[in-house]
């Protein structure tokens, strides 16, 4: 099954989808037109794009949603790590297997593996911090709730 590069989210809610908790997730996508240069090579600025679409659909896997609905919550990156191995042209299909490798009170870091078959595309890796909007736009970080921990682990 191929995933468009865009998706319609469900109303998920912190904790919408009780089970075991989801430590990684295989996404699986295709190139588009506009992911490339002129050349028909993904732009590298997509490879942290397709990063971040894992991330939100690990999310989702867990019952999660990274916008939740009314929630004051937030989880912005604060770093992020890409090595290139070798390139995606337009129309590949290719595959993101995210995997969380820690989870502090304030944040959670993340590996990512892209794959086309057998051939490495590039790894990398991000850190989101969780952090409570105010009302004047400032942010301040903030304790990840209990019922985020409760549906996201480390990967063991």
């Amino acid at each position: 099954m191929t995933n468009s590069p865009t998706h319609k989210l469900t109303n998920c809610r912190f904790g919408y989808h009780p089970g075991v908790a989801v430590s990684e997730h295989r996404y699986h996508r295709r190139v588009e037109f506009a992911d490339t240069d002129m050349a028909g090579v993904v732009h590298f600025s997509w490879i942290a794009r397709y990063m971040e679409e894992a991330e939100h659909a690990l999310w989702r896997e867990a019952g999660l949603s990274i916008v939740a609905v009314d929630s004051p919550l937030g989880f912005p990156r604060v770093a992020v790590s890409i090595n290139f191995k070798a390139p995606l042209f337009f129309e590949n299909e290719f595959d993101i297997l995210v995997r969380i490798t820690a989870i502090s009170a304030r944040s959670i870091s993340y590996s990512h593996t892209i794959t086309r078959g057998d051939t490495t595309i590039a790894t990398g890796t991000m850190t989101a911090v969780c952090i409570s909007k105010k009302g004047d736009g400032t942010m301040q970080a903030t304790a990840i709730p209990a019922a985020i921990l409760k549906q996201l682990a480390v990967h063991a």
